[in-house]
């Protein structure tokens, strides 16, 4: 069957089959993930005003929660949970395709082992990167939710899991979802902290970075190491 012959809905699918899924464009992808539209906007149409409404950016989209998604007339709430579901598998492939043993040489290298998972936050989340003697990369956590100014009690949760692991260095991250890239006093004050109780353990303090969605800041390479 044509694929023009094909209801609207089932286009994107069809040309999936027929030439794989790299030939489909973003909007194809989004209406599939949602299997239909709505009584005036098929799915296609609807994907389209979607993906609009936040730039035809996948990572602008992953910023909406089931509630915006469902002011879209034609996305109920299992469509909404569906989009942010397929978001979510992605954002957690990448970060598996993370190669074991990553050699950190610079703070870009430590960004792009933590952008994937904590650019798209709406929430501040602190993460450690923990690295053995040849800036090799041992293991990669989350430490706290919910703000950098609760981080000051979990400096020995930080350290114990560093001596767990083993680990002779730290790259210490957060997020700022305002999109600031200014390091806050408190920012200056837990990271002076934790540089000094790692002096006690002989585990360096290498760098802290801050993300925003699309760009970052990093201590070290500002000189505020």
């Amino acid at each position: 069957m044509a694929i023009k012959l094909l209801a609207e809905d089932d286009r994107p699918r069809e040309k999936f089959l027929q030439k794989g899924k790299g030939s489909l464009s973003d909007s194809e992808l989004l209406a599939i993930i949602m299997g239909s539209g709505n009584r005036e906007e098929d799915a296609l149409e609807l994907a389209r005003k979607i993906l609009a409404s936040v730039n035809n950016s996948w990572n602008e989209l992953s910023l909406l929660s089931a509630k915006d998604l469902m002011k879209f007339k034609g996305i109920g709430e299992s469509k909404a949970i569906s989009i942010i579901s397929a978001l979510e598998i992605g954002r957690r492939r990448a970060v598996q395709d993370i190669p074991e043993k990553t050699i950190i040489g610079n703070s870009h290298d430590a960004y792009a082992i933590l952008r994937n998972q904590l650019s798209d936050l709406r929430t501040e989340e602190f993460w450690t990167i923990f690295l053995n003697n040849s800036n090799k990369v041992i293991h990669v956590s989350q430490l706290t939710q919910g703000g950098i100014s609760q981080s000051i009690v979990d400096v020995r949760t930080l350290y114990k899991s560093a001596l767990d692991h083993f680990s002779t260095g730290i790259i210490i991250a957060h997020n700022h979802p305002s999109g600031s890239l200014k390091p806050s006093r408190e920012d200056i004050n837990i990271t002076q902290k934790i540089k000094e109780a790692g002096n006690t353990l002989s585990i360096q303090l290498l760098d802290h970075i801050i993300v925003t969605q699309d760009s970052y800041f990093s201590f070290s390479d500002a000189g505020l190491l």
